[in-house]
């Protein structure tokens, strides 16, 4: 084969060419291309390190807002409690007025009506005795043709009602 037997002759020239094109393909990326892709990771790193630092100050920022509302609620729920104990206070108090004023009324209604009863009680009674002293006066002078007074009549039948 004759290219096996020239390459004896032509391995120089082709290493010193093989050593050139490697030379200007190392120069050509290490010195045009690898500072603009260093330049790309430098300033993504440096994008990539501010939104950390942005979402770190966000998060410190919004934890900062949830204890504030956390604070607004926790007074917000104390208010409304003592609000709501007050105004249970001031209904049972105002409650508690009804219901003694309506008491005292019918307390009142009672005790006029309990007057009533006994003054119609003591005049149905003293009716009552009238009645029974004319029939034991009548009776009495049927059975017996004796003529009682009617004060004596009224007397005995009061001291049988009393007994």
């Amino acid at each position: 084969m004759p290219q096996l037997s020239q390459l004896s002759e032509v391995y120089l020239s082709q290493f010193l060419w093989l050593a050139i094109a490697l030379g200007f393909i190392f120069f050509v990326i290490a010195r045009g291309m690898v500072p603009k892709i260093q330049a790309t990771v430098e300033t993504r790193e440096s994008k990539i390190a501010g939104d950390l630092e942005a979402a770190q100050k966000a998060r410190a920022a919004a934890d900062e807002t949830e204890a504030a509302w956390r604070a607004r609620m926790d007074l917000a729920r104390v208010d409304a409690a003592r609000i709501a104990e007050e105004a249970k206070q001031a209904s049972a108090h105002e409650t508690e007025k009804k219901v003694k004023a309506a008491a005292d009324k019918l307390h009142r209604k009672i005790e006029t009506a309990e007057d009533k009863i006994r003054e119609a009680s003591q005049a149905a009674r003293a009716e009552i005795e009238t009645f029974a002293a004319q029939a034991a006066q009548e009776m009495v002078q049927r059975l017996t043709g004796i003529t009682v007074d009617s004060k004596q009549a009224a007397e005995a039948v009061r001291a049988e009602f009393n007994v």
